[in-house]
Protein backbone atom coordinates (compact mmCIF):
# COMPACT_ATOMS: atom_id res chain seq x y z
CA UNK A 1 0.00 0.00 0.00
CA UNK A 2 2.95 2.49 0.94
CA UNK A 3 5.07 1.34 -1.97
CA UNK A 4 2.26 1.79 -4.56
CA UNK A 5 1.05 5.16 -3.33
CA UNK A 6 4.82 6.56 -3.19
CA UNK A 7 5.34 5.01 -6.76
CA UNK A 8 1.86 7.14 -7.73
CA UNK A 9 3.75 10.17 -5.95
CA UNK A 10 7.08 9.49 -7.78
CA UNK A 11 5.24 8.96 -11.25
CA UNK A 12 3.29 12.19 -10.38
CA UNK A 13 6.16 13.76 -9.82
CA UNK A 14 8.63 13.03 -12.56
CA UNK A 15 5.83 13.63 -15.01
CA UNK A 16 5.29 16.90 -13.78
CA UNK A 17 8.97 17.83 -13.78
CA UNK A 18 9.28 16.39 -17.44
CA UNK A 19 6.74 18.22 -18.72
CA UNK A 20 8.03 21.47 -17.38
CA UNK A 21 11.84 20.27 -18.67
CA UNK A 22 9.15 20.68 -22.40
CA UNK A 23 7.35 23.65 -21.73
CA UNK A 24 9.76 26.13 -19.80
CA UNK A 25 13.37 24.50 -20.77
CA UNK A 26 15.49 28.21 -19.66
CA UNK A 27 15.72 26.94 -15.52
CA UNK A 28 17.31 23.83 -16.48
CA UNK A 29 19.30 24.98 -19.45
CA UNK A 30 20.74 27.80 -17.26
CA UNK A 31 21.92 25.00 -14.83
CA UNK A 32 23.46 22.77 -17.03
CA UNK A 33 27.58 22.54 -15.85
CA UNK A 34 29.25 24.81 -18.03
CA UNK A 35 31.45 22.50 -20.86
CA UNK A 36 28.48 20.11 -21.21
CA UNK A 37 27.35 20.33 -24.96
CA UNK A 38 23.84 20.80 -26.56
CA UNK A 39 22.48 21.99 -22.92
CA UNK A 40 19.03 22.86 -25.02
CA UNK A 41 18.74 18.90 -26.29
CA UNK A 42 20.24 17.76 -23.12
CA UNK A 43 17.09 19.12 -21.12
CA UNK A 44 14.83 18.40 -24.32
CA UNK A 45 15.93 14.72 -23.86
CA UNK A 46 16.05 14.79 -20.23
CA UNK A 47 12.12 15.94 -20.12
CA UNK A 48 11.47 13.22 -22.69
CA UNK A 49 13.10 10.41 -19.62
CA UNK A 50 11.23 11.86 -17.25
CA UNK A 51 7.97 11.09 -18.52
CA UNK A 52 9.11 7.72 -19.90
CA UNK A 53 10.16 6.64 -16.87
CA UNK A 54 7.02 8.12 -15.13
CA UNK A 55 4.72 6.57 -17.95
CA UNK A 56 6.88 2.89 -16.78
CA UNK A 57 5.86 3.79 -12.91
CA UNK A 58 2.78 4.73 -13.51
CA UNK A 59 1.64 1.72 -15.42
CA UNK A 60 -0.42 -0.98 -13.22
CA UNK A 61 -0.12 -3.67 -15.48
CA UNK A 62 3.76 -4.86 -15.93
CA UNK A 63 6.17 -5.10 -12.88
CA UNK A 64 8.64 -5.73 -14.96
CA UNK A 65 8.09 -2.45 -16.71
CA UNK A 66 7.94 -0.67 -13.65
CA UNK A 67 11.41 -1.94 -12.61
CA UNK A 68 12.75 -0.98 -15.25
CA UNK A 69 11.60 2.68 -15.40
CA UNK A 70 12.53 2.73 -11.44
CA UNK A 71 16.03 1.32 -12.60
CA UNK A 72 15.96 4.11 -15.38
CA UNK A 73 14.83 7.29 -13.19
CA UNK A 74 17.33 6.27 -10.46
CA UNK A 75 20.34 6.31 -12.96
CA UNK A 76 18.36 9.65 -14.26
CA UNK A 77 18.65 10.92 -10.63
CA UNK A 78 22.53 9.88 -10.42
CA UNK A 79 23.70 11.27 -14.19
CA UNK A 80 21.53 14.94 -12.99
CA UNK A 81 23.02 15.23 -9.79
CA UNK A 82 25.70 17.56 -11.33
CA UNK A 83 23.25 19.71 -12.81
CA UNK A 84 21.99 19.89 -9.06
CA UNK A 85 25.52 20.70 -7.82
CA UNK A 86 26.24 22.60 -9.88
CA UNK A 87 23.13 25.06 -9.29
CA UNK A 88 24.24 24.70 -5.74
CA UNK A 89 27.31 26.41 -6.42
CA UNK A 90 26.61 28.74 -9.03
CA UNK A 91 23.55 29.89 -6.50
CA UNK A 92 25.55 29.98 -3.39
CA UNK A 93 27.84 32.61 -5.53
CA UNK A 94 24.88 35.11 -5.73
CA UNK A 95 25.62 37.94 -3.87
CA UNK A 96 21.76 37.18 -2.25
CA UNK A 97 22.98 33.24 -2.02
CA UNK A 98 20.15 32.43 -4.19
CA UNK A 99 17.97 30.01 -2.90
CA UNK A 100 20.21 29.98 -0.09
CA UNK A 101 20.80 26.49 1.51
CA UNK A 102 17.49 25.84 3.20
CA UNK A 103 16.68 24.76 -0.30
CA UNK A 104 19.85 23.54 -1.51
CA UNK A 105 21.01 21.20 1.06
CA UNK A 106 17.92 19.15 1.64
CA UNK A 107 17.98 19.20 -2.24
CA UNK A 108 21.48 17.16 -2.42
CA UNK A 109 20.34 15.24 0.63
CA UNK A 110 17.19 13.79 -0.57
CA UNK A 111 18.96 12.77 -3.77
CA UNK A 112 20.21 9.54 -2.75
CA UNK A 113 16.77 9.17 -1.31
CA UNK A 114 15.24 9.55 -4.58
CA UNK A 115 17.47 7.29 -6.17
CA UNK A 116 16.65 5.16 -3.69
CA UNK A 117 13.09 5.70 -3.83
CA UNK A 118 12.78 4.74 -7.48
CA UNK A 119 14.60 1.48 -7.44
CA UNK A 120 12.02 0.94 -4.59
CA UNK A 121 8.70 1.91 -5.86
CA UNK A 122 9.77 0.37 -9.01
CA UNK A 123 10.56 -3.13 -7.19
CA UNK A 124 13.91 -3.39 -8.03
CA UNK A 125 15.24 -3.60 -4.62
CA UNK A 126 13.03 -4.36 -1.61
CA UNK A 127 16.19 -2.60 0.63
CA UNK A 128 16.08 -2.10 3.68
CA UNK A 129 12.69 -3.81 3.97
CA UNK A 130 12.64 -7.77 3.52
CA UNK A 131 9.85 -8.98 1.61
CA UNK A 132 7.45 -11.55 3.74
CA UNK A 133 7.98 -15.04 2.34
CA UNK A 134 4.43 -16.26 0.71
CA UNK A 135 2.28 -18.50 2.73
CA UNK A 136 1.66 -21.24 -0.05
CA UNK A 137 -0.25 -23.69 2.19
Amino acid sequence: MIRSALRLLLGVFYAFAGLMHLVRPAPFVSIVPEGIPFPEEIVFWTGIAELAGAAGLLQPFDGKMRRVAGIGLAAYALCVWPANINHFAMDMARPDNGLGLAYHVPRMVAQPLIIWLALWVGGATDWPFLRRPRNLS
